[in-house]
């Protein structure tokens, strides 16, 4: 492979170059969308490369398919997360409004603090 049949990265390269003039009309906060596109098709490139398709447009798909579900399962993993620790403070008689929701959710988003960052946070300012 890659002497007589090109490579699937080889040919993911060529289908990106082919579907330039479509990324170059979309607008530009879809561009970075249809990047993020070819970046998951390039994801499980080993795989596919394997499979050594003669249809290397269906590999594609299929790589992206799987880089959805990969995200979907993310997603839902955190939304049990965050359904778990709603439900963990409703049973202890709190009732959580929609800030308090906002910020379990943003907290997963967040990186962990450094230790300096939480000594910052325990120190108390003058007065």
């Amino acid at each position: 492979m890659g002497r007589t049949n090109p490579t699937y990265r080889d040919s993911l390269r060529a289908l990106e170059s082919e579907w330039s003039p479509m990324r170059r009309a979309l607008r530009r906060e879809y561009q970075a969308d249809f990047d993020r596109l070819f970046d998951r098709g390039r994801t499980f490139a080993d795989a596919a490369g394997y499979a050594n398709p003669m249809d290397p447009e269906r590999a594609f798909v299929l790589s992206l398919l799987l880089a959805h579900e990969v995200e979907i399962r993310r997603l839902r993993g955190e939304l049990e997360e965050v359904e778990g620790r709603v439900s963990d403070s409703e049973s202890e008689g709190q009732v959580p409004d929609s800030k308090s929701v906002d910020r379990i959710s943003d907290s997963n988003d967040e990186p962990d603090a450094t230790p300096e960052d939480k000594s910052d946070a325990t120190r108390e300012g003058p007065g």
